[in-house]
């Protein structure tokens, strides 16, 4: 009897109680899966409000410098080269000798003309001197009145003589004032042409160059394609020239930074090249110290430009899908919208929106790679300053 209450081991206390414990821990974990899960919360994004604003906007060209007055200094007379008066490469005054001829033979030159001078003045008083008395006398007919057709001839004659002398008296001295050579105007000079001693004339006569560098010009061209998208974008509203066209142009040096003096539009090609498509526009800047040289590449950025009521919003919130641009939108409920965009320039780190948007609506900056159109949002608003449009140029470019 006690042997089979041995073997059977559900009459052993401590084995009930395990057993017990297991159903227990298999019951609880079943009534657990039963439960739902718990709804993940909503994802969190950051978002900027849209504020429409009138933003000023500048243009962007590769542009080189010009002269605004250069000078070809050549010799007007022909003989031989004495001496050069300056430093090559100086900046030269306006009526600075440059050059010396030989003066010798333009010296006898003028004092020929000036003996010939004489010797006709003394011939015409003659001839006065003959018709006077011829005059009188030949009213009394004492004298024939071809004797004072003779006298008056001569004296006319005489006196075109002198007239004649005085133009060569007066081209001589202009030759013997031609062999110094000085510059019409203020500016940088070039190398000389020619040397010391060498004999000038009309094939070599060319010396050198001056260039004047305060004001100099900046020259830049715009393409037909460039002009056609103002237009348009003009016509839309999407962009406000300056009054009267009076663009203030900036120069931006080759290490970047800005040319202190601002230049103003002076003149536009009327036409276009027809090799470039392009047409030649030009600004004129102050350049009292001769920083900019002639030839110098810089690049000139147009300012005066506005667009109206412009709606900048962060590049980063700007996706791209199928059907072109498009950002999230948050709405009043919490939700996400997708909304199709049409872009325009930069404008440092952030972008034109042409359409699309609205004044007042929430535009997803970060978190919106996972949105879903619908899905329910936490929203909180980007870091001030992070997203704030920048005073940058745009980076495409345009035209006035």
């Amino acid at each position: 009897m006690m042997q089979r209450l041995q073997g059977n081991p559900w009459r052993r206390p401590g084995l009930l109680v395990a057993g017990m414990l297991v159903s227990l821990v298999f019951l609880t974990l079943s009534c657990q899966a039963d439960k739902k899960a718990p709804a993940p919360p909503p994802p969190a994004v950051t978002v900027v409000e849209v504020l429409p604003r009138d933003v000023p906007v500048s243009f962007e060209y590769v542009a080189q410098t010009q002269s605004s007055h250069l000078v070809n200094i050549q010799a007007r007379v022909s003989g031989f080269l004495d001496r050069r008066l300056y430093s090559e490469g100086d900046i030269v005054q306006e009526g600075q000798v440059l050059f010396q001829m030989d003066p010798k033979p333009f010296q006898v030159q003028l004092d020929q003309a000036q003996a010939a001078l004489s010797k006709q003045q003394a011939a015409l008083e003659t001839a006065r001197l003959n018709l006077a008395r011829t005059k009188p006398l030949a009213e009394q007919n004492a004298l024939s009145q071809k004797d004072l057709d003779d006298a008056t001839g001569q004296f006319e004659s005489a006196s075109a003589a002198v007239e004649q002398a005085k133009a060569q008296l007066e081209t001589a001295k202009l030759n013997l004032s031609y062999t110094r050579i000085t510059s019409p105007v203020t500016g940088v000079s070039s190398s000389a042409r020619q040397t010391d001693g060498t004999y000038i004339n009309p094939q070599n006569s060319l010396l050198t160059t001056v260039a004047v560098l305060h004001p100099i010009w900046v020259n830049f061209s715009v393409s037909e394609n460039e002009m056609q998208k103002f237009r348009d974008e003009r016509a839309r509203g999407l962009i406000r020239g300056p009054k009267y066209k009076d663009y203030e142009v900036a120069i931006v040096l080759v290490d970047g930074s800005v040319y202190p003096f601002i230049g103003r539009m002076t003149f536009a090609e009327p036409s276009y090249n027809a090799q470039t498509g392009t047409f030649l526009v030009r600004a004129t800047v102050d350049n009292p110290k001769g920083i900019l040289r002639p030839n110098q590449y810089v690049r000139a950025r147009l300012k005066g430009a506005v667009r109206p009521r412009a709606i900048l919003v962060p590049q980063r919130s700007v996706q791209q899908g199928s059907q072109g641009n498009f950002v999230w939108v948050v709405g009043k409920e919490g939700k996400a919208e997708q909304r199709p965009v049409t872009v325009g320039d930069w404008l440092g780190e952030d972008w034109f929106v042409f359409e699309g948007l609205h004044s007042g609506e929430r535009v997803v900056v970060d978190g919106g790679l996972t949105l879903r159109p619908g899905m329910v949002v936490s929203a909180k608003p980007a870091a001030p300053g992070k997203t704030a449009p920048s005073g940058a140029p745009p980076s495409a470019k345009g035209t006035p």
